[in-house]
Order: structure tokens, then sequence, then C-alpha cells
């Protein structure tokens, strides 16, 4: 029993941390536990986004890879359009310059095939690029944003700071510790919540302008095989249509007499 209640004195005794996260939470008040809120909801949207728009790029760049390995060795552009999957980007576009081209042979006025189809084809990539972009400008938010709403906290701790400076009549370390590591708490969270949000921003973003080169570049390739009546497909689907050339025979040997 003696063991027992010297261990509990001691425990009186000891020290308690007035200086955590919690009890910077519970200083601050409403104002601290709204901050962290706020920059809670968005890193979670940022991280949400950043995982969001990545399986969607990165299912876009395999519907490419399936589509450069299958559709070109279609005849006309309709079967190929029947290999690719339904709802896919690639899809789109040769629906809609498909579209376009029937479309356009109900014209009265003298519009240009060429001129209708590529704005045709030009819309839908735009769509398409529209459709891919979204969710960015959260994220560009986010990274602009983020620090000044820790700022925010950071100014109010230290606010709260001078105030116990004020009332206690000292700058005793007991008296602004609470307040200051509140302070620097709530920088420590604008920080961490921006940093992701712009590195994150930026990957898509690259990622985004290497689809939209892949689109263009197949937009082109749809557009002169429309105008061509089928006839001009890309290089390497040509290389790959045309049949391989026999092996040279080899020669005969000369008969003796």
């Amino acid at each position: 029993m003696l063991i027992v209640d010297i261990l509990a004195a001691a425990g009186e005794a000891a020290p308690q941390n007035k200086f955590g996260f919690m009890e910077a939470m519970k200083t601050g008040g409403a104002i601290s536990i709204t901050t962290v809120t706020i920059l809670g909801i968005m890193s979670f949207g940022s991280f949400y986004i950043l995982f969001t728009k990545w399986f969607e790029q990165s299912k876009i760049m395999r519907q490419h890879r399936d589509m450069r390995a299958n559709f070109w060795k279609a005849p006309t552009l309709r079967e190929g359009a029947a290999k690719l999957e339904k709802n896919s980007a690639w899809r789109q576009l040769v629906d809609d310059g498909i579209s376009a081209e029937d479309q356009h042979s109900k014209m009265t006025d003298s519009m240009e095939a060429h001129d209708w189809l590529h704005g045709s084809l030009a819309r839908s990539e735009a769509s398409i690029n529209a459709r891919l972009a979204s969710g960015l400008p959260f994220l560009a938010t986010v990274g602009a944003t983020a620090p000044f709403v820790g700022l925010f906290g950071t100014v109010v701790g230290i606010y709260r700071a001078l105030i116990a400076i004020g009332i206690a009549g000292s700058a005793s370390i007991d008296k602004v510790a609470g307040p200051v590591g509140e302070a620097l708490i709530m920088t420590a969270l604008g920080l961490l919540v921006a940093v992701p949000a712009v590195l994150a921003y930026n990957y898509l973003q690259s990622r985004n302008k290497r689809i939209a080169e892949l689109l263009q570049g197949f937009s082109t390739d749809v557009l002169a095989n429309i105008n061509s009546k089928g006839a001009v497909k890309p290089a390497m689907a040509a290389a790959q249509a045309k049949p391989a050339a026999a092996p040279a025979k080899p020669a005969s040997a000369p008969v003796k007499p």
C-alpha cells in the first residue's frame, strides 16, 4: 500500500502537458476548430481529386494504347469505332467525326467539308479537355489560399498571446506558450495542406497536356481519313497493314552438261 501511495503522489505531482495539439484547440476555441476544419476539408478534397483524376487519366492513356493497336486495322471508321470502349474519349472523337460528316451532306450552303469537320472535331476535343480539367481549379485554389487560412489562425494565436501578456502584466512563458504554440500549429497546417495541392495540380496538369497532344494527333488522323474517304491512315497503321514481302528464292544452281 505504501508503494501505491507513493506512485499516486508522484503522478499527482508530475507536471501535466498543457501545450499539446488538443490543448491548443481548446485554448483557441471555436476559431481554431473552424480553421482546422476548413483545412481538413481542403486537404481531403485535394487528395480525392488527385486520385480520381489520376485514375481517369490512366484509363484514357490505356485506351489510347489499345486504340493504336486495333482501331486503324479496321477498313472503315465505323467498324473501328465498334472496337473502342463506349464512353471513351477516343470513341467520342470518332463518333463526332462521323456525325459531322453525315450532317455536312444535309447542308444547303457552300461551307467547305474540311472546315465543318475540323470545327466539329475541335469542339469534341475541347469538351474532353474541359472534362479532364475539372477539379484542377480546386487544387489551385487550395494551394493559393491554404497558407492564408493557416495565417489567420496564426494571427488569432498571436492576438491571444498579446491579450495574455496584457492581463498578466508580464511576458512569462506560461502565459504565452499556449497561444504561440497554437499559432505555429496553424501555420504548419496551412503549409501542410497547400504544398501537396500545388504538387498535385502541376502533376495532373502536365498529364492533361500530354493527353491533349494525343487527342489532337488522333483528331488530325480522323479528319484526314474522312476527307480522303478512308485512303489516308497513320503511317504506323499503313505499315502494319502492308503484307510482308515474300522471301527471295535462292538462285538455282546451273545445270551441268
